[in-house]
């Protein structure tokens, strides 16, 4: 049961990885910067995503 519990959090973290580069590619960034980003997510999957979630570019609201 242990096994199924961690490969779906495996799963869970993997999408979050995904959902996180695509938005390194829409940012504002420098090239350079999303390339780092980028790294440390890959490198560093959960730790990666919280850190860019919390010091990563921001985006700007549209509003309508």
């Amino acid at each position: 049961m242990d096994s199924g519990i961690s490969g779906l959090l495996g799963i869970l973290v993997l999408i979050a990885d995904i959902w996180a580069i695509i938005n390194v590619f829409q940012s504002r960034a420098t090239t350079l910067n999303k390339v780092l980003w980028i790294v440390i997510v890959l490198v560093l999957p959960a730790l990666g995503l919280i850190l860019w979630m919390l010091l990563g570019p921001k985006r700007e609201r549209e509003w309508p």
